[in-house]
């Protein structure tokens, strides 16, 4: 950590001329062409837990989400094939999915035009596969991202919603330069210097100090990339916290001609250090976790507001880009 101060707001080195608009699009345009298996992050791990069921909507389907006997996840969708009850508020009885209209019990397999969804938990979100939505090549598993173990991190998991599409709010993750002018109260000295012109991975190398408190910041050098259509990782190179990610998945709650879309941002912290004094930041983690969320709400407070934006003149024809 160090005491610095930085330069005021109004004399920072302007970073328009390299945030072009059109290197944005070529990294937004690669990152759609990456396969995604058709899976979807839908919450935290341990979503639908508590005996109760939830619903979620993704790509306009509804999906219910609950626990059996045994605790694994399981999902499927959200109307009852009997006469459309919502699924969401019904009960779970002994592992069972029990609709409150006429009784249709779920146990997770096929049953009266039921179908269930794949569903994984890869111990820090959970994921729901649709193959109609995605409507790509499925695959067993979600595209891995490696990360610390979650057991021997700490980790946060902030959920937000947007009037937006998922492109938008990747497109603002592959938008590093906007971080010192957009959010003062975060960042400091930020240098974008690497991008994937040239480059032979599809990457954007960063430098940048994360504020603590007052005159104290966190110099580190951060790796953004875009491994799916609806992923961006932020990972932790050098620096305080190295190994460290930021996972921020954006799912599409709307169907895709709609007029009013929007989007679920659900976005991973795994914190990670070699510092002896972790371990204790580990014992901390449940005060811990509010704070991070906290943290992740006022940053997406203003970047929703540059997704929402983004799309708005997308959709008038207006975007510059």
């Amino acid at each position: 950590m160090r005491l610095r101060r930085g330069p005021g707001w109004a004399r920072q080195e302007p970073s328009w001329r390299a945030a072009r608009p059109a290197l944005i699009a070529a990294a937004l345009e690669r990152a759609a062409a990456r396969p995604a298996g058709n899976w979807f992050v839908v919450g935290r791990a341990g979503v639908a837990g508590g005996g109760r069921p939830c619903g979620r909507l993704v790509g306009g389907a509804e999906v219910v989400l609950w626990r059996d006997a045994a605790g694994a996840l399981r999902a499927g969708a959200g109307s009852c094939p009997h006469l459309g009850a919502p699924l969401k508020d019904s009960r779970v009885v002994c592992g069972t999915l029990v609709c409150h209209w006429h009784g249709l019990a779920l146990n997770g397999g096929p049953v009266a035009g039921w179908e269930p969804y794949p569903v994984h938990e890869d111990g820090v979100l959970a994921w729901v596969r649709l193959d109609a939505v995605g409507g790509g090549e499925p695959t067993e598993r979600p595209v891995a991202v490696a990360r610390p173990e979650a057991r021997g991190a700490v980790t946060a998991v902030y959920t937000g919603l947007g009037r937006c599409e998922p492109a938008d709010v990747v497109a603002n993750r592959l938008d590093p330069w906007h971080g010192s002018w957009f959010h003062p109260y975060s960042f400091v000295d930020l240098a974008v210097v690497e991008t994937p012109e040239g480059a032979g991975e599809d990457r954007f190398v960063v430098d940048v100090s994360f504020r603590v408190a007052g005159r104290l910041v966190v110099p580190v050098r951060a790796v953004f990339t875009a491994p799916g259509p609806r992923t961006v990782v932020m990972r932790i190179v050098e620096g305080e916290g190295e190994g460290s990610v930021v996972e921020t998945h954006a799912t599409p709650l709307t169907g895709p001609s709609s007029p009013a879309p929007r989007t679920a941002v659900v976005e991973a912290v795994i914190a990670a250090s070699g510092r002896r004094g972790f371990a204790a930041a580990r014992a901390l983690a449940p005060a811990l976790r509010p704070l991070m969320r906290r943290a992740a709400a006022r940053l997406w407070r203003d970047d929703l507001a540059y997704a929402e934006r983004r799309w708005a003149l997308r959709s008038t024809g207006r975007f510059p880009g």
